[in-house]
């Protein structure tokens, strides 16, 4: 995963190509702010717009009242309209005071502010993560019963709590309990909460059922091994070459 540096100048860049365009022009990237020649902070971008000029706060995240400040207190030293990219507010405190302090806040989609690299990375760690439980649920040794296996087609089969429990004739508190008494037991997976997915367990499980049942049928002694055809003559025994003990 990137690092938090990284992600930062990554969401910048891409802060400044949403700027872009909207219509701003970019004139300077990590402005420096000075007073009496000492410097006390930077501004993110510096942005110009239908003449006016603007001191841009960029934000990975979402923006607080720290921030709101922040962006007015910078824009007001460097004498430009504050402006501020990112994912919308944290709270109701934060939007009314970027209100009253006339701070801009342009609020991207939470895509925007990820870059590709970043993205595929993302998507890597779920993916496996994803395999991972997959595969844990594919070799639980955890027993199945008879009533577990009515209720697992009853939910892969449905497509609501309500539904499934009308197919078992029984109350949708009551199948919520067996189906914790499930997860309790191993049966079921501790993440299948949502019924999208405990639907998609359901199915994983009746399928892997279904398998081990049609590989124990073909696993007798006398069949785990291909046998001669009838009246074959048996293989010859493999031949030994000896040699002579040295002299």
């Amino acid at each position: 995963m990137p690092s938090g540096e990284e992600r930062w100048r990554s969401s910048e860049r891409i802060a400044a190509g949403v700027l872009e365009s909207a219509g701003f022009r970019i004139l300077e990237e990590h402005a420096r702010l000075t007073v009496g020649g000492v410097e006390v902070g930077e501004v993110d971008l510096v942005a110009e717009k239908d003449g006016r000029r603007y001191a841009v706060e960029v934000k990975a995240g979402r923006l607080d009242v720290g921030g709101v400040r922040q962006a007015y207190v910078n824009a007001r030293l460097m004498g430009a309209e504050p402006l501020v990219v990112c994912r919308g507010f944290s709270d109701s405190s934060a939007e009314a005071l970027a209100r009253e302090l006339g701070v801009e806040v342009l609020v991207t989609s939470d895509l925007f502010l990820v870059e590709p690299e970043e993205l595929e990375s993302v998507l890597r760690e779920v993916l496996y993560d994803a395999l991972e439980e997959l595969a844990s649920l594919l070799a639980s040794d955890a027993a199945l019963s008879e009533d577990d296996a009515r209720i697992l087609r009853a939910v892969a089969e449905a497509e609501d709590l309500s539904e499934a429990a009308g197919r078992l004739g029984v109350g949708v508190g009551d199948l919520a309990r067996a189906l914790d008494g499930m997860r309790s037991r191993g049966v079921l997976p501790r993440w299948a909460r949502k019924y999208g997915s405990l639907r998609l367990a359901a199915g994983v499980i009746l399928a892997r059922d279904r398998v081990r049942r049609a590989l124990r049928s073909l696993g007798g002694p006398d069949r785990a091994r291909p046998s001669r055809p009838p009246g074959a003559a048996p293989r010859p025994a493999p031949s030994v070459r000896r040699t002579a003990p040295p002299t």
